[in-house]
């Protein structure tokens, strides 16, 4: 992972930088394949939050499944990635978070509503948005919604979207390399249909219904 210098913006005193990164996905590689088949890899390019390190990401900017026969066939793909990634559209959508809050009692009904997500039975589990954090990083967002220094609820109780958002990137960060990046795009999708949820867009929003 490289940060790129000088490419930066700030959201709600939190200063981000433009990071590109990757993982060598060796689980999805058949090593008992022929040379000369693909191999894995999983690669990214959004924004550090250098006040706690939390990265953010979008689907935009993310290939989870990027395969590769060469050194250039991956340089290649890198590439086109980096050059479709609108930086500038990205961050005014983070921006947006920071005009959205929910109360108390309405976090406290996603959180509960993310512990039931897991048990849900399928047929119902389908009709729902994906949610891929585990149990353990549910039980840390809700910790840090008191505690955390940087992103805990406001005076009155409250916590607007950017500070839930890196709650979700921060409890990420438990996860194994494997399914990091996949949680860190689900986690701003989640955050991003609760904003449509308050708008009113999206009024049928299970975790706030």
């Amino acid at each position: 992972m490289i940060t790129i210098p000088g490419v930066r913006d700030e959201i709600s005193g939190n200063m981000l930088e433009l990071t590109i990164g990757g993982v060598k996905a060796f689980h999805l590689d058949n090593l008992n394949s022929c040379k000369g088949s693909p191999e894995h890899f999983k690669v990214f390019i959004g924004f550090k939050n250098r006040v706690c390190t939390n990265l953010c990401v979008s689907t935009d900017g993310v290939k989870l499944d990027l395969k590769a026969r060469s050194v250039e066939d991956l340089f290649q793909q890198v590439c086109e990635l980096i050059s479709g990634f609108d930086a500038v559209r990205f961050l005014r959508n983070l921006s947006l978070f920071t005009a959205y809050e929910l109360e108390e009692r309405q976090f406290a009904q996603i959180i509960g509503r993310s512990r039931m997500y897991q048990f849900l039975p399928k047929p119902l589990r389908s009709e729902i948005p994906e949610l891929l954090i585990n149990d353990t990083q549910v039980s840390r967002i809700a910790e840090h919604f008191y505690h955390d220094p940087n992103f805990s609820r406001s005076q009155s109780g409250t916590i607007d979207l950017w500070r839930f958002f890196n709650l979700l990137t921060g409890a990420n960060k438990q996860s194994y390399i494997d399914k990091y990046l996949e949680r860190g795009v689900n986690g701003y999708d989640f955050t991003e249909q609760i904003r449509l949820a308050l708008d009113s867009t999206h009024p049928d929003f299970w975790y706030l219904s």
